[in-house]
């Protein structure tokens, strides 16, 4: 390309006197066609970033929407006419087992004698394993603890109605007697059996529905997919080659050896698990691996081999499109951020989806019993992971948490099943489940004084009793504000969850006010669940210590919380955030009003300073100090910015109101 503009140059300075028109004309011709392609090969092959950014990304774009548009008037808007039907015994089961299971399990989370941080299942990238190295480990791998009826009663006595299993995770092997690739458990590991096929019928016998994970975009075997970038040098991976996630929009040269992936091993593979067993559901990660038309090319193949399989929310869905059956949210989450919809969450026993023998950090059975109502409470499912040990067991601290959810579900799982999201407002005691004529009330702390309160009814309820002991005595007594007072046992029939159930007739109605009841409980009042004034919010993914609501960059945001109390109330009011020194900082005003039929007015206003730390993930727990609800009614609590000093206020995570009488 530098020769011929030099070739260019040197014919511009012919001189002028030696040109006649014909050749002034014919140079300026061949000078712009020099122009144009130099131009068509800097915005197709240009490797420094920056430079080609807006053609690149502009191409990108049109691929995607092109796919969007075909998908949108044809063949997805065809597959949305049975999407009801196909997804109805999923919204009904609310509970599924996920496994992580696969060559890694072997290992378990260690390598030449080294323990391995993290999900177990990654240890093929963690430590840069290459293709023959892994075959080593596969060679090794003989489960002969494997009994496929044993893991699906497992799931089925733990009260869990479908079971989703890695056939093909991100190393690339399949778990399965795949006919695509050599890199399969058949082929490559003494075992030799096809466990996906055995589990299969086991689930279809126990009465279990049954699907697959795939790893459609991540495949560190093969030489042409994303994320292997110690062998292969190929994108997607950890080095940030080529751009990172955006790799295709940067390089489009090198998308066409992702695309041969995907028309090689990726469509077939998953076509093989749709014909051979014939799953209720597919289970897709990572999409952002690879471009949106390739997400939507693959969906567009699963839709052509089976219209009736249930596809989850991770295969094709950017900022504008999500075009599964269903929404997922984050991983390993402690509490659940606001989604509209159908959705799942996919909690695991320990910090590792696959199994480590390192990890022993399991939650207790509870967690996840108040885990499961909550999530049925807010309209989504639960797929609880197990990470089976290489040998085919599982793991004794896992058999020990599913016993304890099954015996909790076999007395109240039909407060889960079935259910929609609960119509109550914040009670500090649980949350709430709906189903037919029936309100589940799941109590997780119990007031030892006897009085539990429940607020924002208007319908007369005709029932009441306890779930799982229905002989239990509970009284009603109506308060003069409208509310209800139950009248129950001083201890808890079930220190973790116990139901009661409120028969009513007619079509329940609820307020959004946060019934602030006069027990001994805390009052937490999640950023997640405040109302947001002002664009710009964002959530984080609902982990331990990242259920906050960010982007707090302007003034014009603000979150609130409405507030309803049945006696004047006293309260201490803690604040926890998130504040990393190098983006955090400012000043925020609480505001307490006391809102009237007609009118609100303010009861106090207090100002702070943003406190902030040099640890990007620390807690910040601050004392503001004391408020007073002088008499029953109907309040607000209000946190906005008085001035934001750097990119953002700070990452709120919750106010806590507590009783200072009942302390």
């Amino acid at each position: 390309m530098d020769e011929l503009k030099k070739n260019s140059v040197n014919k511009f300075k012919v001189k002028k006197s030696k040109r006649n028109k014909y050749q002034v004309k014919k140079f300026v011709r061949y000078a712009l066609f020099l122009l144009l392609i130099f131009d068509f090969c800097i915005s197709s092959h240009a490797q420094v970033a920056g430079d080609e950014d807006t053609a690149m990304f502009n191409h990108g774009k049109q691929r995607d929407q092109q796919a969007i548009d075909d998908a949108i008037n044809g063949w997805w808007t065809t597959s949305m006419k049975t999407h009801d039907q196909r997804v109805a015994w999923w919204q009904e089961a609310k509970f599924g087992m996920f496994i992580h299971w696969g060559i890694y399990s072997l290992p378990g989370g260690e390598w030449k004698g080294k323990p391995v941080n993290g999900y177990a299942e990654h240890l093929m990238r963690k430590e840069k394993i290459t293709r023959a190295e892994y075959l080593d480990i596969a060679h090794q791998f003989n489960p002969v603890r494997f009994n496929a009826e044993e893991w699906i009663l497992h799931a089925k006595k733990a009260g869990m109605k479908y079971f989703i299993i890695t056939a093909k995770h991100h190393d690339g092997f399949a778990m399965f007697d795949s006919k695509v690739s050599d890199f399969t458990i058949v082929q490559q590991t003494p075992f030799k059996r096809d466990p996906m096929a055995e589990l299969a019928a086991a689930a279809k016998k126990y009465g279990i529905k049954f699907g697959f994970y795939y790893s459609h975009a991540f495949d560190w075997e093969h030489p042409d997919a994303p994320g292997n970038d110690w062998e292969y040098n190929n994108p997607g991976g950890d080095k940030n080659l080529f751009g990172g996630t955006g790799w295709y929009d940067l390089h489009p040269e090198l998308l066409p050896k992702a695309q041969r992936y995907v028309t090689e091993k990726a469509i077939p593979q998953i076509k093989e698990l749709i014909t051979k067993y014939h799953p209720d559901i597919l289970w897709f990660d990572t999409p952002q691996k690879l471009p949106l038309s390739e997400n939507i090319r693959i969906l567009q193949a699963i839709r052509e081999t089976d219209p009736n399989v249930v596809v989850n929310g991770r295969l094709v869905r950017n900022a504008k499109a999500n075009f599964g059956d269903y929404k997922n949210t984050a991983d390993r989450p402690a509490e659940f951020y606001p989604v509209a919809g159908d959705w799942e969450a996919i909690p695991t026993t320990n910090e590792s989806y696959g199994y480590h023998k390192f990890d022993s950090s399991h939650k207790p059975v509870s967690h996840f019993i108040r885990l499961l109502a909550s999530a049925a409470s807010k309209g989504g499912n639960l797929l609880m992971n197990i990470g089976p040990k290489g040998d085919g067991a599982f793991d004794d601290k896992d058999l020990t948490i599913l016993k304890g959810i099954g015996k909790w579900m076999d007395k109240n799982g039909e407060s889960i099943y079935g259910t929609k999201a609960g119509p109550l407002a914040f009670h500090s005691w649980g949350v709430s489940t709906l189903k037919g004529n029936k309100l589940y009330l799941h109590v997780f702390y119990w007031p030892a004084d006897g009085k539990l309160y429940v607020g924002g009814l208007d319908k007369e309820i005709t029932n009441i009793f306890f779930l799982a002991n229905p002989a239990l005595p509970v009284k009603k007594e109506m308060l003069p504000s409208g509310d209800m007072r139950l009248i129950v046992p001083t201890r808890a029939p079930d220190s973790i969850n116990t139901v009661i159930v409120l028969e009513y007739k007619g079509t329940l109605t609820t307020n959004d006010y946060y019934f602030i009841t006069p027990d001994k409980a805390t009052n937490r009042l999640l950023a997640f669940d405040a109302k947001q004034e002002g664009k710009g919010f964002g959530y984080g993914d609902g982990k331990t210590n990242r259920y906050y609501v960010e982007g707090w960059k302007t003034k014009e945001q603000n979150l609130s919380w409405k507030l309803r109390t049945i006696a004047p109330e006293k309260f201490r009011v803690v604040i926890k955030y998130i504040a990393p020194a190098a983006t955090s900082g400012g000043a925020y005003a609480m505001i307490i009003d006391h809102d009237y039929s007609q009118r609100s007015e303010e009861v106090s206003r207090s100002q702070f300073t943003v406190l902030t730390d040099t640890d990007a993930t620390k807690v910040i727990t601050v004392d503001l100090g004391t408020i007073s609800l002088s008499q029953a009614g109907s309040y607000s609590l209000k946190i906005l910015p008085v001035n934001i000093d750097k990119t953002e206020l700070m990452k709120l995570l919750e106010i806590q109101l507590i009783p200072i009488a009942k302390q």
